[in-house]
């Protein structure tokens, strides 16, 4: 009921864009993100919520508010990476940190996605750095398990999308919740899925690892329809984790994977998504001694998909995410593929790309108008679209910015 009351909310939110305003943005250079590669002189007529046309010359409907590019870039809008987007608000106040399961228990049930404020202040700031979509995920925290629980997807509008992700924490930060061992990571989640699979044989007593609906919750997941989330960075913690998915049949990315271009070729070829942080660079643990800039680049060119995510999860500066994929751009990695990892790479992962990610005729407009390179640290969003609808270009901090910047202005001319 639970799971059929968020789709619900999911398609009547999608369903309200059917009524945003008809848009045509004329002469545009559209990284569609889609085999049709980036489109110069391009125009993009938005109705009903969804790109009717992409073409040349476009006629616009009567009534259509027409933007003019002027040769400007388009890009679907960004990911803003795996965190606590809506689900925390000020660090320092615990009433409004919703993240985390403190039961010191394996709670696979635990959905933070229930917590989720659509009006939280923190949505706006990244609207306006272009980001339109971004994953939900507990934490891990003393007293927890590593098995942190689930999140989803979620739009920037406020909707949240019906698939549900698993996080596993895992590796050397993992192992004060495990026993002080990796192996014993391993151990308790491979008894965890025996559970799943052999109910009856399970002993009533204090040795369960889950509850009924932590089984129910974790059987959705042997299927490999849904995707489990490993935070690991150690090459060696990141064949675990390969070897650990065969065998358990089971969906997996690796979040983090800083020492991941040591087993590239291995990913590639268990086609392991990675979701890594382009900031990373030199060792800050034993598990990141191999950390380096060209990550992404080395990745990428061995055919993993590569997306991109901080490693803080708190969400006050998602909108920086581009800023860092132009980081690894400066370290190898090309342009359309930094694009990528910020848009298409993490709407399949997460299983959104109908929704997210591409720009394509039949598609939803979400979508972004840059002022210049949407990697530079310069350029700046003109136009944000979520499901077609214009977004306002405000946020609290700029309410703030025109309410108390003449005064200060006025005081110091004074």
């Amino acid at each position: 009921m639970r799971a059929l009351t968020l789709a619900l909310t999911f398609v009547a939110l999608a369903a309200s864009s059917a009524h945003a305003a008809d848009v045509l943005i004329r002469d545009a250079t559209v990284h569609t993100m889609t085999a049709a590669g980036a489109l110069e002189h391009t125009d993009i007529l938005i109705r009903n919520g969804r790109i009717a046309e992409l073409g040349a010359h476009l006629a616009a409907p009567s009534g259509a508010e027409v933007i003019e590019a002027s040769g400007r870039a388009v890009t679907p809008g960004l990911f803003g990476g795996i965190g606590r987007l809506g689900i925390e608000e000020i660090g320092l106040e615990p009433s409004v940190d919703d993240y985390a399961l403190k039961l010191n228990a394996m709670r696979p049930e635990f959905d933070v996605t229930l917590a989720f404020d659509p009006d939280s202040a923190v949505l706006g700031v990244a609207r306006l750095g272009g980001v339109t979509f971004a994953q939900l995920a507990p934490s891990s925290e003393a007293k927890g398990s590593i098995v942190s629980g689930q999140g989803a997807l979620v739009r920037l509008d406020g909707a949240i999308a019906p698939g549900r992700t698993l996080f596993i924490d895992m590796g050397g930060d993992a192992n004060p919740l495990s026993g002080g061992s990796r192996a014993a990571q391993y151990m308790l989640i491979a008894q965890a899925l025996a559970e799943v699979r052999s109910p009856k044989e399970i002993l009533m007593n204090d040795e369960r690892l889950l509850t009924p609906a932590g089984r129910q919750t974790l059987a959705a997941y042997l299927s490999g329809s849904r995707r489990v989330v490993f935070k690991v960075n150690r090459a060696a913690d990141i064949r675990q984790v390969i070897r650990f998915a065969q065998k358990e049949k089971l969906a997996v990315a690796i979040r983090g994977g800083a020492e991941g271009w040591r087993v590239a070729a291995e990913l590639a070829a268990a086609k392991i998504p990675v979701i890594l942080d382009p900031l990373d660079d030199l060792p800050e643990s034993f598990d990141t001694v191999g950390a380096t800039l060209e990550n992404a680049a080395r990745l990428n060119r061995a055919g993993v998909t590569v997306a991109f995510s901080f490693n803080d999860p708190e969400p006050h500066n998602i909108r920086k995410l581009r800023q860092a994929a132009g980081i690894a751009v400066a370290n190898g990695l090309p342009h359309e593929a930094a694009l990528e990892a910020l848009t298409r790479a993490p709407a399949e992962i997460f299983g959104v790309a109908a929704e997210n990610g591409s720009l394509a005729r039949g598609r939803p407009a979400d979508l972004v108008l840059w002022s210049g390179d949407p990697l530079e640290v310069t350029s700046l969003p003109d136009a944000v679209f979520v499901q077609g609808v214009a977004q306002p270009m405000r946020s609290r901090q700029t309410e703030l910015r025109d309410r108390y910047l003449p005064k200060l202005k006025a005081h110091n001319a004074r």
